[in-house]
């Protein structure tokens, strides 16, 4: 990390006054398209779909526990992968905190992955977390919510990713990819799709990539190669640190 040009307190309190309000306008623009995407339209869920939970077979409706919200996330964890994706464990280091207080506000979350859930819970314990975490194995919920593609699919190397925006970016050519769903229900029981999100658009739930915005480095993705690692792989901790793929775990 270099040091930044050096300047009076008066000085650096001017510069910070600019961008502030930068900031402020950023923040706004924010606030307009959160008031943007609670207005999208809703499609309502025709399919029924069901899981295999720690409570035993649950269908999509009994996943919002009771409650009219509910985020999905679509979380990396293949059937014969022996651990889930790195990038998304970093992405559910960023659960279980708000998960306590989402609660509390008529929004239960959850976790979907397709491989067995005997894989999920022993993970989730290796882990640490808590947040509920289901199986879609043998189910089409990751196929329709374009986060787990065919084998022919990815030997075409094209997918329909991030609402076909993404179709043959190498970086996005593979059998799992990441996403956020979220649903609504109503006094019928009927479901609804609410709001999806993928790539890039996950990045608004990493806390810790935000704290990094605001020390002088910043991300510097450059100087930190394989990182995110899961938390228990880092060199300081691990009893693995060679930081495989998905797809060698």
């Amino acid at each position: 990390m270099q040091a930044n040009r050096i300047v009076s307190q008066n000085e650096w309190l001017e510069a910070r006054r600019g961008l502030l309000a930068k900031e402020k306008v950023h923040m706004r623009a924010g606030d307009a398209l959160a008031e943007e995407r609670r207005a999208l339209p809703w499609v309502k869920i025709e399919k029924t779909y069901v899981f295999d939970t720690a409570g035993g077979r649950k269908t999509l409706a009994e996943l919002f526990e009771g409650r009219p919200q509910l985020i999905v996330h679509h979380f990396m964890f293949a059937p014969h992968w022996a651990a889930a994706c790195p990038g998304c464990s970093f992405q559910a280091e960023h659960v279980d905190g708000p998960a306590r207080h989402l609660g509390h506000h008529n929004v239960s979350i959850v976790a979907v992955s397709r491989a067995p859930l005997a894989k999920l819970l022993a993970y989730r314990e290796r882990m640490g977390w808590h947040f509920e975490w289901v199986s879609s194995f043998e189910s089409d919920f990751n196929y329709d919510f374009h986060v787990t593609f065919r084998k022919e699919q990815v030997e075409e190397r094209k997918v329909d990713y991030n609402f076909g925006t993404i179709t043959t970016d190498p970086r996005y050519i593979d059998e799992e990819l990441p996403g956020i769903s979220v649903f609504a229900n109503d006094v019928a029981g009927d479901v609804f799709l609410a709001y999806s999100t993928y790539a890039r658009g996950l990045d608004a739930l990493l806390g810790t990539n935000h704290y990094l915005d605001l020390t002088p480095e910043g991300r510097n993705g450059a100087a930190y190669p394989n990182w995110p690692r899961r938390h228990d792989e880092y060199p300081d901790e691990v009893r693995n640190s060679d930081s495989r793929s998905c797809h060698e775990s």
